[in-house]
């Protein structure tokens, strides 16, 4: 009756509005009982474990950081690059309305000269 007790106890929660709710543990675990050396040994296990994920879950996180910092440099780049080649049409169409407004840049007829 005493292994019956302790498994279904209740325990009584009292909640911020002032209700209560039921709490029911959890059964206690039918597995043996480990040695000290053997749970201390699962609990380094899951330590390393638990460090790898989360060096891993840095890294990856990290590198969606710097991935989200080359496109928006990649972006950057294209919109200057778009800007410097309107710029360039623009200073190229002025640097042809020089030319042909230029006598000096005016074709000539070599052969009328030359006779």
């Amino acid at each position: 009756m005493n292994k019956m007790k302790t498994f279904m106890m209740i325990h009584f929660h009292v909640m911020k509005n002032h209700s209560a709710r039921i709490l029911y543990p959890r059964p206690k675990s039918l597995l043996p009982k480990m040695m000290n050396a053997d749970m201390d040994a699962v609990d380094a296990e899951n330590q390393v474990e638990l460090e790898e994920k989360t060096r891993l879950i840095n890294q990856v996180l990290e590198l969606q950081h710097t991935l989200e910092d080359l496109s928006a440099r990649v972006d950057a780049v294209k919109e200057e690059n778009l800007k410097l080649k309107s710029e360039n049409q623009v200073l190229g169409q002025y640097i042809e309305n020089l030319m042909s407004a230029s006598s000096v840049f005016q074709t000539t007829d070599t052969k009328s000269k030359r006779k």
